[in-house]
């Protein structure tokens, strides 16, 4: 039933929508009821996007849609529409560039954009707008006087500047065509690699300077060039960027020291202070790197950075039912980080006169705190120079500092806790359940499996039909259309998650993804993939994202799946429609290439094809094989372990036969197959080749 001071969004599951229940304003959510009315009393829409854990959406909120005057204003001239960018990623990636053709600089959020009720073309746009004088800004309210006015007053001129900007929007769409006169290079590789070095930060890690963000992306690009290519002092100075800058970014203070998990991004180049949101999507993206550099750079205590994230992960983030949530606020009790942040004398009271003097090494506990008052955990002394300095073993001091975090997080647990976004994303959760089961394969923890098991399971019963995905599901209600990131992310989670243990159902599972892919969201003329699927909602633009942004590009990830099952089970189709893609998105990438590094990976799979090793046998016996394999990074290294009696299997990897008896592998690379092998040391020799 509906509160007699709330508004339209009370009956949303959004919490984001929900926190914005309440406000005087005449929020809706995105609907038709919306948008009809937009039109029938022909008033502009004021769009606001966000999401539950953005710090500068609630200090909005409070100053302008929480005080009476301002919603005055906006409930007399606008239709109000919410959307949680999270929930509708469709609506906030065309708003977002439209941001960027109207003032020609990168958005963020809140994002608040004004759009015509007949077309819903954006005519106005901006992020945060205080409520007075700030920022070189006048106050909100005064902004929203002179936004009406200038609509009333110019709509001639506003439907010539809509034309254009749907032009523009036609324009970035139509280009993307997959023509046979382009010529597909490695170039692009080749120039990312420099771009990479050019941008690098030699003294903090990372690239650019404050904000400084994870970039995953970009970090994973130096492992897999590195591998790639000829130039050994390259591959070793691309890996040693990669570690530095992992490593700087664990032992900082965008690792949470105390609990576990990465924070959003570091607000100073030194990785020190945070923006205190944890998303799901930042942590189930470094999980794998710090595996990944913990072998290849030879660095094993980046395995732990992994276990201490995954071990949060599982902990905070995970439902009951198996689904894992969205994100944590970084506000608690009106407060950005307040929940993280530590006194002093907090600490000394917690743990023993020795181990405060460790901590204090560690942490650079003396003279002015290092956030608003206070401290937050950020390394500055290794713990072997620790033991050095106190003439302890490295393991002991280690010992004694992990026991003393574990007695501030038990003491941080009895704190007020930031605000937790729980609903569950289809495409998030298919990145942590890629990470945990990666995790679980390094690690060697049964419950890393368990973890991702349950968030498949949770999306099998609640958001998959069989064929078709949906994106999003709180509170027993699932809804929205899937996107093309639901449908790829989560067929690469599955696909990890095979790697480690056999499933005929998974396997099924991710070849209904793929073809649902290939149905509902490949623009089969022109190549590549429409981020909506072909029966979605009609909007402003069926747009065609390439580039990487926070998460990978859908379009790059499903070009790598495409190559990769292609080549699995004989499948032409997969491998023609990747090519496709990389044709259709060719100028982009050739353009642009350090911001296209997941279609670089495809790129690359498309000239270096995956090698694949079909383990068939006894199951006792075929971990043994496997555990062989995964010693080695190989990005381009496919290995699946099927039991003797596994049923269902696609055609081609039904042609693998097992033996009567012990382990028989199968290895091809490309389209070219080798001599089966049924010797385990013959075996080891082929995998170390």
């Amino acid at each position: 039933m509906l509160n007699s001071m709330a508004n339209s969004l009370i009956n949303e599951t959004s919490p984001y929508l929900l926190q914005h229940a309440q406000n005087p304003v005449n929020w809706y959510p995105w609907t038709p009821v919306a948008l009809e009315l937009a039109v029938k009393e022909d008033k502009p829409i004021l769009l606001s996007i966000g999401y539950a854990a953005c710090h500068w959406c609630h200090v909005m909120e409070h100053e302008s849609f929480e005080d009476q005057a301002t919603a005055d204003i906006m409930n007399r001239h606008f239709v109000c529409i919410k959307v949680d960018r999270e929930e509708r990623p469709d609506l906030d990636k065309i708003y977002q560039t439209a941001y960027q053709m109207l003032n020609q600089k990168p958005g963020g959020w809140p994002l608040n954009i004004f759009l015509s009720p007949e077309d819903h073309t954006p005519f106005f746009a901006g992020t945060y707008f205080p409520p007075d004088d700030r920022y070189g800004m006048p106050p909100f309210k005064i902004i929203l006087e002179r936004i009406i006015e200038h609509f009333k007053s110019h709509r001639t001129q506003l439907r010539q500047q809509n034309q254009q900007i749907k032009a523009a929007f036609d324009g970035m769409t139509g280009n993307k065509i997959a023509s046979k006169a382009i010529l597909l290079t490695p170039e692009p590789i080749e120039r990312a690699a420099i771009a990479l070095q050019d941008s690098f930060d030699s003294v903090h890690g990372g690239f650019g300077g404050a904000p400084k963000f994870p970039h995953p992306t970009k970090l994973e690009r130096c492992i897999r060039y590195a591998y790639f290519c000829d130039d050994e002092n390259t591959a070793s100075q691309l890996l040693e960027m990669c570690r530095f800058t992992l490593d700087k970014m664990s032992e900082g203070g965008l690792n949470d020291h105390v609990g576990g998990g990465f924070y959003r991004y570091s607000t100073d180049v030194f990785w020190m202070i945070p923006h205190f949101e944890k998303m799901l999507y930042d942590n189930a993206q470094l999980i794998p790197l710090y595996l990944d550099a913990a072998r290849v750079c030879g660095e094993t205590q980046m395995n732990e950075v992994a276990d201490q994230t995954c071990a949060w992960v599982c902990r905070e983030m995970q439902s009951t039912d198996g689904g894992f949530f969205s994100s944590l606020d970084a506000d608690s009790e009106a407060q950005e980080g307040r929940f993280y942040v530590w006194q002093t004398e907090e600490i000394q009271g917690l743990v023993s006169p020795l181990q405060w003097k460790l901590l204090q090494s560690r942490y650079g506990l003396r003279g002015k705190p290092n956030f608003e008052g206070s401290w937050h955990l950020h390394a500055k002394k290794s713990i072997r120079s620790i033991a050095e300095d106190y003439g302890l073993d490295e393991e002991t001091a280690g010992a004694e500092i992990r026991q003393s975090l574990e007695l501030l997080h038990d003491s941080r647990s009895k704190r007020i806790r930031p605000g937790l976004d729980d609903k569950i994303l289809t495409s998030w959760n298919g990145m942590m359940i890629a990470a945990m089961a990666q995790a679980a394969d390094v690690l060697g923890k049964i419950e890393y499996i368990q973890s991702a098991e349950q968030s498949l399971t949770f999306i099998r019963n609640h958001l998959w039909d069989g064929k078709r995905l949906k994106a999003t599901a709180r509170e027993g209600k699932s809804q929205l259309n899937a996107y093309l990131d639901d449908y790829v992310l989560l067929a690469t989670g599955i696909f990890e998650l095979l790697k480690v243990r056999w499933s005929a159902d998974d396997m099924q599972m991710l070849m209904q993804l793929l073809e649902s892919v290939l149905e509902h969201f490949e623009d089969s003329e022109n190549g590549g993939f429409f981020f909506t699927s072909d029966d979605h909602e009609h909007l402003l633009s069926r747009i065609k994202p390439g580039s990487d942004d926070a998460i990978p590009s859908g379009n790059g990830i499903a070009a790598q799946l495409l190559i990769q099952l292609g080549h699995l089970v004989g499948e032409q189709r997969y491998l023609d429609a990747a090519e496709k893609t990389l044709r259709a998105m060719w100028q982009d990438i050739n353009n642009y290439p350090i911001g296209h590094g997941s279609l670089l990976s495809a790129l690359e799979s498309f000239f270096y094809p995956p090698e694949i090793v079909i383990l068939r046998g006894e199951a006792s016996k075929l971990e043994r094989w496997r555990g062989l394999a995964r010693q080695y990074i190989r990005p381009n290294l496919i290995v699946l372990a099927i039991p003797a009696d596994a049923e269902d299997l696609p055609a081609f990897l039904a042609s693998k036969v097992a033996p009567d008896d012990g382990v028989i592998a199968y290895p091809c690379r490309g389209t070219a197959c080798h001599p089966a092998i049924t010797d385990i040391d013959e075996f080891r020799d082929y995998i170390e080749q």
